[in-house]
């Protein structure tokens, strides 16, 4: 017998009620209710019945439900400890899904994908975000290399456009450089905030992060590579030679100037306007100095 669509109006409603959930403000939870939602999120995770899912903040289940019905394999970590046994209750007839409760910023990520997926053939992060914690997490799954195809992930709209922005443009900043260094991203559609129980005060919007299989651009030390990034974009309105100054101390302002003109990036710039190649070419030549390093 084919379960209940959790994502409706009536059906949402009714969970919370039988449960006596309340909604905590802290953990952002807000509840999709649009069954056409959840088919674009996962139709976007190019998944399929030999490949996995790990799902962060199922809430109540909605879009586990759908990625229950596509994927071999579905984890869902779930941080709120109430909504456990209502998870572990929904599903309790789907051999297919392990509910994982615990802080997604403090588990052992690489451990659980190896121990849940081990017979999938590709894994793909797919969630609803809270707003709260959308960059630490997205962060964690990038910088942790973890053995992931795509990341399809429905977020606040404004950050979702920041993560796809193109140089030049007000969206595009050191978020956007560090998705785009691991993944090519791509947004599938906007979210009404209309269509969540409780409504957030922003739209949404789902964005799709395909994994690289090498970052795009030949860099020496990552590390550096990213101060170098968050550094040019310490003080948005500065030009790229008072950055530079800002962080590498005034003294060192003449030979930033010269490696500025060696890199062929003007010095009147803002960080905005380069690209992630002009970046690499910069961390190159600031480490060939011994600068920021």
């Amino acid at each position: 017998m084919k379960q209940l669509e959790v994502a409706t109006p009536k059906r949402t409603k009714d969970i919370i009620a039988k449960y006596g959930f309340s909604f905590k403000k802290s953990l952002g939870q807000n509840f999709l209710i649009d069954q056409n939602i959840l088919h674009k999120i996962v139709a976007a995770a190019d998944l399929n019945g030999s490949k996995g899912a790990l799902e962060i903040g199922p809430g109540i289940g909605a879009l586990t439900q759908h990625l229950a019905d596509t994927a071999a394999q579905v984890t869902a970590i779930e941080i709120d400890d109430r909504l456990i046994p209502i998870l572990q209750d929904i599903f309790a007839e789907s051999e297919n899904v392990h509910i994982e409760h615990g802080d997604v910023l403090k588990l052992n990520l690489a451990q659980l994908i190896e121990r849940q997926f081990a017979d999938c053939t590709g894994v793909s992060v797919v969630a609803n975000l809270p707003y709260y914690v959308t960059t630490p997490i997205v962060m964690k799954l990038l910088e942790e290399k973890l053995p992931l195809e795509n990341i399809v992930i429905m977020i606040q709209k404004e950050v979702a456009e920041r993560m796809a922005a193109s140089p030049g443009s007000k969206a595009y900043g050191s978020l956007s450089v560090a998705v785009q260094f691991y993944c090519i991203p791509e947004l599938v559609c906007t979210v009404p905030h209309t269509v969540f129980i409780p409504q957030p005060n922003v739209d949404s919007a789902v964005i799709k992060l395909r994994l690289r299989e090498a970052p795009p651009v030949d860099i020496e030390d990552e590390a550096h590579f990213f101060r170098t990034v968050q550094a040019s974009f310490a003080q948005r309105r500065k030009t790229m030679a008072n950055n530079l100054t800002a962080w590498l101390g005034k003294e060192q302002r003449e030979q930033s100037l010269a490696i500025l003109e060696e890199c062929q990036i003007d010095a009147s710039r803002r960080g905005e306007t380069l690209t992630i190649a002009e970046y690499a070419v910069l961390s190159r030549a600031l480490i060939k100095a011994g600068l920021g390093v």
